[in-house]
């Protein structure tokens, strides 16, 4: 019976042996270098650690090669890239014919400011309209300045002083804009120029020292018709459009 057990016990040895062998060969052995079990939780810190699929934090894989990131597809910025502008713009066809100067020059600012509205433009040239005319009779340089160009400015500024030096008053009523129109658009290198018609209603009298009216009616309401052009660098983040020439048709 011993013989027998002895037999059975040398078979199991040979096969736990041989298993050992295998699996060694298989797992391998630790050798201290192992790279370690993956946390998603962990703070990767150190500038040689490897994520879990063997590139280091440098860019560079387990093996010591380059990887090379090409330049992902920017759907978005393809999607948002303008298309060309053109006289059959919308914008543009509701402001001028197709074929007159005055379409060509809004095709150019259009081109080079995407942010360019013809109707927007018009809607604020009626604002800036009504408050510089009505700072000018005020006297308020102040809120004339960045409005204006320095030329304009200075005009302006100069036909206030005169009439302080005189002595004299403006009574005004701005009672409203009854037709504004762009009539001419350039684009020059980086500036881009707008000439724009007001026909306007006002109340405007002038008095000297004593009261008296010297230019004017108080009561009478006058059709005005101006013509102003405004300017604005279209690199220049400020959005403002100044006023850089005036001329009033009698």
């Amino acid at each position: 019976m011993t013989g027998f057990v002895d037999i059975y016990t040398l078979i199991f040895l040979v096969l736990a042996v041989v298993i050992f062998f295998k699996l060694r060969s298989v797992l391998g052995q630790r050798t201290g270098s192992e790279r370690r079990p993956f946390d998603p939780f962990s703070r990767r810190t150190a500038a040689n650690d490897t994520d879990a699929k063997g590139t280091d934090a440098k860019g560079a894989d387990a093996n010591g090669g380059k990887v090379v990131s090409l330049p992902r597809r920017d759907d978005a910025a393809i999607a948002a890239t303008p298309a060309p502008i053109t006289v059959a713009d919308e914008r543009i066809a509701a402001i001028a014919p197709p074929d007159s100067p005055l379409a060509a020059g809004l095709v150019a600012i259009m081109a080079a400011d995407r942010t360019f509205d013809p109707k927007q433009f018009i809607d604020g040239a009626r604002t800036a309209y009504e408050m510089i005319v009505s700072a000018f009779a005020r006297g308020d340089r102040k809120a004339l300045k960045p409005l204006l160009g320095r030329e304009v400015f200075d005009g302006f500024a100069a036909a206030i002083s005169e009439r302080e030096q005189r002595g004299e008053t403006v009574e005004f009523n701005f009672v409203g804009i009854d037709k504004a129109e762009i009539t001419e658009a350039t684009q020059k290198g980086g500036t881009a120029q707008i000439t724009a018609r007001f026909v306007s209603k006002i109340v405007s009298a002038t008095r000297n020292k004593a009261g008296e009216v010297v230019d004017g009616d108080p009561v009478h309401v006058a059709d005005v018709t101006d013509i102003w052009t405004f300017a604005r660098d279209v690199n220049s983040r400020d959005p403002n459009w100044t006023l850089v020439a005036t001329e009033t048709v009698e």
